[in-house]
Formats: C-alpha cells, sequence, structure tokens
C-alpha cells in the first residue's frame, strides 16, 4: 500500500509527477540514444585514425633508421627542433556533454636544422613524425570525447532505468491506491446516503 492520504489533491499531484516522469524519460531514452550515435561514429573515426598512425609511426620509426645510418645518431640535429606550443583547446556540446575539440592544426612543417650537414632521409623522418602528431592529437580528442560520451551514456541509462523500473511503477502504484481509497470512500457515501433517505422516508 502507498504511504500517501488519498485525497483528489494528491491523486491530480501523482498523475502530474507521473507525467512528468514519463516525459523525463523519453527525453532521458532520447539523450542516450543520441550519446550512442555519436559514440558509434567516433568509435569509427579512433578505429580508422589508429590504423594511420599504426602506419605512420612505422614509416617514421623506418626513416629515424635510414636517417641515423646515414648521419650517425640524430639526437643533437632533432634539438634544433623548436617545442610546438600552439595547441589550443576549445569544447563543443552534444546533448549537454562537453567535448573536446582542437581546432586548426599544427604549423606547417618547417625544417629548422642545417641542409648542408643533413640529407634527404632526415627530411623525410621529420615529415613522417610531424604527420604522426597531427594524427595524434586528433586521436586524443577522439578518444577523450569516446570517455566522456561512454560516461555520460552510463548516467543517462541509470537515470532512464530509475525513471522506468523505480519512480513511474512507485507512482502508478500510488495512483491505484489513490483511486482504490476515493471509490471505496464514494461507495461508503453512496451507502450511507442510501440508508439516510431510507430512515428518513420510513420516518415520514
Amino acid at each position: 500500500m502507498a504511504n500517501v492520504l488519498p485525497t483528489k489533491g494528491n491523486l491530480m499531484t501523482a498523475k502530474r509527477s507521473r507525467t512528468l516522469a514519463r516525459t523525463g524519460y523519453e527525453l532521458m531514452d532520447r539523450k542516450r540514444n543520441i550519446l550512442i550515435r555519436e559514440l558509434m561514429t567516433l568509435m569509427d573515426t579512433a578505429q580508422e585514425l589508429q590504423g594511420q598512425i599504426d602506419t605512420v609511426f612505422t614509416q617514421a620509426y623506418a626513416a629515424l633508421r635510414a636517417a641515423n645510418i646515414r648521419l650517425g645518431i640524430c639526437d643533437r640535429i632533432a634539438e634544433t627542433v623548436e617545442v610546438d606550443d600552439t595547441l589550443s583547446l576549445q569544447y563543443r556540446s552534444v546533448m549537454g556533454v562537453e567535448l573536446p575539440h582542437i581546432p586548426g592544426a599544427s604549423p606547417a612543417p618547417r625544417p629548422e636544422y642545417g641542409l648542408s650537414e643533413t640529407a634527404s632521409q632526415l627530411d623525410e623522418c621529420y615529415l613522417k613524425f610531424h604527420r604522426v602528431k597531427e594524427l595524434t592529437r586528433k586521436l586524443a580528442e577522439v578518444e577523450t570525447s569516446i570517455y566522456r560520451l561512454a560516461q555520460a551514456i552510463k548516467k543517462a541509462q541509470k537515470r532512464a532505468n530509475a525513471l522506468q523500473n523505480i519512480v513511474i511503477p512507485g507512482l502508478d502504484e500510488d495512483i491505484r491506491f489513490i483511486t482504490d481509497a476515493l471509490e471505496e470512500k464514494e461507495r461508503e457515501e453512496f451507502v450511507r446516503l442510501k440508508v439516510i433517505k431510507r430512515v428518513t422516508t420510513k420516518k415520514e
């Protein structure tokens, strides 16, 4: 039995709450489905980027080996390359979930080492690792978005389940209890009025 007073006011309140709960469930379910579609798209993108990174990494290390063979160990030359600090982070919202977005791209590759004492193998190595950096920043954006979407989907699923399996059934039970109690009260009142009418009729 529901722990509410069986009054018409409480019945109206329970019906309004049930309507709101059902609307909330529908919105939460819609949000979950939109987030899942976004997640699936990003997972496809992440898989594609991971494949590209694997390929380019392999090519980059092969180019590094070739440069080391041609020029000797290239660590001194690598120290002349400036640190790229142009990375900026923005956010885009998908159904209230803030997803990271890295706008633009790194500056175009521009070798900062001298050309007189280097070889084309080093240029190839530099360009390949520049490509790795670009793919890595894209993959970081996508994978972070996937993680945030997965967390948001989990929360939406939990809230939708609570509404569907706990809140709405509880309100339905309250409505049934109040309705039954009010109908019983109406029947008792009807019987009481019939008795009063019968007694009044006999006295007349």
